[in-house]
């Protein structure tokens, strides 16, 4: 069609940022300040704190127990510039012991934001499938970073643990979940113990039914198996758990 830009359909296609056109030798005025304010929103997106009171108020209508614990970081500057003080629970931290198969662990992370829209969806769908899991009471952990998920199994004794977690916003992403399953967590696990589903927020990204569906083959694969991480393979060929 004539007048028809032919870059439409590559830029209808993305979220990212292509194809911007020009204005001399810089980007469009307009383009320009979309940029700042994607720019902007992503460090919103690190800086807000998670409202624990509201969120732990969306989980308990699903009818779950909730825990709360905060990482060793004294505030927010400290978090982000010591991630080990995110992998540790604050000192003197009890956490009632027992025998249980997994524990779910929300964790505010790099993206606040991410976890209070999301995380309460995500939990429902989850929960959904654990049938046969013994199931400890969900951890709401602020300060938090993935490996305090470790901690907090070895505390509860569980056996394995998932961690919905805030991810580092981008310009174009500021309110992605993703979700760590370890088989076996304990103190000191490696990252490539670990599988991570990524990008979670619907519409933009995968759905909770979908993410959640592929996390429980993970985890009756990971039971079955005795292991997690880089020898366990999201393959739609496993069987569906």
């Amino acid at each position: 069609m004539s007048g028809t830009d032919p870059l439409d359909v590559l830029r209808a296609s993305t979220r990212a940022r292509v194809a911007l056109g020009r204005a001399g030798d810089a980007l469009p005025t307009a383009r320009l300040l979309e940029l700042r304010a994607a720019h902007a929103a992503a460090r919103d997106a690190v800086h807000s704190p998670l409202d624990v009171d509201a969120l732990t108020g969306d989980i308990a209508a699903l009818g779950v127990d909730t825990l709360r614990v905060a990482g060793a970081p004294r505030d927010r500057a400290e978090y982000l510039t010591r991630p080990d003080l995110g992998r540790l629970l604050t000192a003197g931290t009890e956490l009632p012991a027992g025998e249980h198969d997994v524990v779910l662990v929300v964790a505010d992370g790099l993206s606040p934001r991410a976890v209070q829209e999301h995380a309460p969806g995500m939990l429902a769908e989850i929960q959904a499938r654990l049938d046969g899991w013994r199931v400890a009471p969900v951890v709401v952990a602020t300060q938090a970073r993935v490996a305090l998920g470790d901690e907090i199994a070895a505390a509860l004794g569980a056996r394995s643990t998932v961690v919905l977690i805030g991810e580092r916003p981008g310009m174009s992403s500021v309110d992605s979940l993703g979700v760590y399953f370890t088989y076996d967590a304990r103190r000191g696990c490696r990252d490539s113990e670990r599988n991570c589903l990524s990008n979670i927020r619907p519409p933009h990204g995968t759905g909770y039914a979908a993410a959640a569906t592929t996390l429980a083959m993970l985890m009756s694969e990971a039971r079955r198996l005795k292991l997690s991480g880089v020898a366990l393979k999201a393959d739609p060929a496993l069987p569906a758990g």
